[in-house]
């Protein structure tokens, strides 16, 4: 069996891998915070599920395998196959936040969308192992790989009530560091599950060498960071100077208002609160 090094580069990685889960859980956020006060929330929803899903799981999944390394073994990876786990991380986060914030009962919209959105997580992460071509031969362990789903479909189920109640800087901060722990436990438990054997006739790994994936892996993760940061941050200013105004009327405020579908259930509205 081939020994398995999972801080090829100190902790550099892990860490780095972290706190981009962490900034991509604190946009997810806010995107979802914005989203609770829309009038029509879907496009802050979609923002919310790029933060979380793109930058927040998969950015991380993929910085932390820039630190994996299997002794006397090369690692290649497939570019189409590793874009496809990141397209699947997007639209899980947004098919589980979608379902959270339109059934009414969040009671049932929550275990739902967290089943939904974790196991497309889980999917993400052993599709982006697929997508990983070595030279030796990869197995896994059954009990990791469940431990690691129900993981991932509890990780979930938190960040939907997170992206549902959260609010305040102070707030999104903790839960975000919460998140990001969840994420990279999640990970390292899958890739705990990994055991390599050498093989027999040894073929070379095909793809692309995981380094000549940094510069665009920079260039993208940069690009839409800084676009979600500016998003959000315009969004903040806008709420700040509304705040600002001179209040409306309590019966303007109903008529201009906008609640989510679930806002007149017996789990209380989590629509935008009256200024």
């Amino acid at each position: 069996m081939l020994e398995l090094d999972h801080f090829n580069n100190g902790w550099v990685t892990p860490v780095l891998a972290y706190l981009m889960s962490v900034i991509g859980s604190v946009l997810g956020l806010r995107c979802a915070a914005h989203a609770r006060d829309a009038r029509w929330p879907a496009g802050w929803l979609v923002a919310a599920a790029v933060a979380l899903g793109g930058c927040g799981i998969w950015v991380m999944h993929f910085t932390a395998m820039l630190g994996f390394a299997i002794t006397d073994a090369t690692i290649r990876y497939d570019v189409p196959m590793t874009a496809l786990s990141a397209a699947i991380a997007i639209v899980v986060v947004w098919i589980g936040l979608s379902i959270a914030v339109r059934v009414r009962r969040e009671i049932i919209a929550l275990p739902i969308g967290g089943a939904i959105t974790g196991l497309g997580v889980a999917a993400m992460h052993y599709l982006g192992m697929y997508a990983m071509h070595s030279s030796a031969h990869m197995e896994y362990r059954t009990p990791l790989v469940a431990l690691s789903i129900v993981i991932a479909i509890v990780a979930a189920t938190a960040a939907l009530w997170f992206m549902l109640h959260v609010r305040g800087f102070r707030a999104t901060l903790g839960a975000a560091l919460i998140m990001g722990l969840a994420v990279c436990g999640m990970h390292y438990t899958g890739m705990a599950s990994m055991r390599a054997h050498a093989m027999d006739n040894h073929v070379p790994a095909t793809g692309v060498d995981p380094m000549q994936l940094i510069g665009p892996l920079i260039l993208i993760v940069t690009m839409v960071t800084m676009m979600l940061i500016v998003l959000v941050g315009l969004a903040e200013l806008d709420d700040r100077s509304d705040f600002e105004m001179p209040s409306r009327s309590a019966d303007s405020d109903d008529h201009d208002g906008y609640n989510w579908p679930r806002a007149a259930s017996s789990d209380g509205p989590i629509g935008r609160p009256a200024r």
